[in-house]
């Protein structure tokens, strides 16, 4: 039932959604399109997906700013856009369209 909720979220944000995306230009990351509430969990749809780096599996840190604001899970991907789900959010934060999904690395 997810995979179908996200399968109609991506069919409808590529029907609907204007990608004019300037940050997706950067490897690996991509601007927030919309969140959309759905029974079992909300999803965070990004305006970039196989073409900007992105895979499934990946976890993201959504930023707005310099502030970090939460990190999703990466669950769908199309060519030029894709579906996460949301792992944790910062305190009195929450997504909104137009925050930056980044590739979340480790550091060592």
């Amino acid at each position: 039932m997810l995979r179908r909720i996200l399968q109609v979220s991506l069919l409808t944000v590529v029907a609907i959604a204007p990608f004019s995306v300037p940050a997706a230009s950067m490897a690996g990351s991509a601007e927030v399109v919309a969140v959309h509430p759905a029974r079992v969990a909300d999803l965070v749809l990004l305006g970039g997906g196989f073409d900007a780096g992105l895979r499934q599996g990946m976890v993201c840190r959504i930023t707005r700013g310099a502030v970090e604001i939460a990190e999703v899970l990466l669950v769908e991907i199309r060519p030029a856009c894709s579906a996460a789900l949301i792992v944790g959010v910062a305190a009195r934060q929450s997504i909104r369209a137009g925050d930056l999904a980044r590739i979340k690395v480790l550091k060592s």
